[in-house]
């Protein structure tokens, strides 16, 4: 199955360091093209472990002793990691964004190219969806997810034209919220707004920020001394809280200092920011908004 061009790859999995006989995780399996890159660097001793909570994504199993699957989402890695025996890793790559596959599959509703169902779930198990989101919570729990998901300066008035719109019928389709949000999508900027709103639901469906805080602080404990984090983030929200984890192993507040005054943090950051470039986004355009950032557990 074909998911997508892995992004920035030869940068994260080069962030990795990777020794042969290591132990690492792919934080987000999806279409596998990291953890294959990975398996390659490794020898006979190696290990990889994987997660994904997308059904579809076992479809793209890597058929090799060295290789699991674990089908859960990441912000439980520590929990499964230790069922399957792994205490330490010596790598944990993450590539945050939605796949090519699961935006390409209409029914799938992430996209705002198609007219489809409104679902957007990660996990199809799962019991909150889009459609859920947009015809069950309140005008103000509506405002502050567009206001803070989706970075919109006009969340109070589309939440407000949503709840308005749905005392008639359901909102059940991308052209249905399109329709309800008109008013919001002045010429030029109707994809960017749509856009905007898509994120701030998908977001909110599938937990990202929360899931992406869970996974973060646990790397902490899971990697060895030396073990290195690879991040790839989509937005800001993501990006801002991959910054200051690395920087402070916090997402609010400094850290504590020690007893001569030095801060105590558990990763330094390796090189600078990373961008894909000019050459990668003509090939992939969704690589546009791609950040890389690589930290060393201290």
């Amino acid at each position: 199955m074909k998911y997508h061009n892995p992004v920035l790859l030869q940068e994260s999995i080069q962030g990795l360091a990777i020794k042969p006989n290591g132990v690492y995780v792919d934080a987000t399996f999806g279409g596998g093209g990291h953890a294959r890159a990975i398996i390659d660097r490794l020898d006979s001793t190696g290990k990889l472990i994987a997660f994904d909570t997308d059904h579809e994504a076992k479809l793209n199993q890597i058929d090799d002793i060295r290789f699991q699957l674990i089908p859960e989402n990441f912000r439980h890695i520590k929990r499964f990691l230790r069922l399957f025996g792994v205490k330490k890793a010596d790598g944990i790559i993450a590539d945050l964004g939605v796949s090519s596959h699961q935006f390409d599959s209409a029914e799938r509703g992430f996209s705002t190219r198609f007219e489809a169902q409104l679902d957007m779930r990660m996990n199809q198990k799962s019991s909150l969806s889009a459609y859920q989101v947009l015809n069950e919570y309140s005008e103000s729990s509506l405002a502050n997810l567009f206001y803070e998901y989706g970075e919109l300066r006009s969340s109070k008035g589309i939440a407000r034209s949503i709840v308005q719109s749905r005392i008639n019928k359901p909102i059940r389709s991308t052209d249905d919220l399109r329709s309800c949000i008109q008013a919001f999508l002045p010429r030029g900027k109707e994809h960017k707004i749509m856009a905007q709103t898509f994120q701030a639901i998908r977001i909110e469906v599938n937990q990202e920020l929360e899931a992406l805080k869970d996974l973060l602080l646990q790397t902490s404990d899971l990697l060895c001394k030396g073990g290195r984090l690879s991040v790839i983030s989509y937005h800001s929200l993501e990006d801002r809280l991959v910054k200051r984890f690395i920087r402070n192993g916090l997402f609010e507040g400094e850290p504590e200092r020690d007893i001569f005054g030095n801060y105590e943090v558990p990763f330094k950051k390796v090189g600078k920011l990373i961008t894909p470039s000019k050459e990668e986004i003509m090939n992939n355009n969704r690589a546009r908004s791609a950040k890389l950032r690589i930290a060393e557990r201290i």
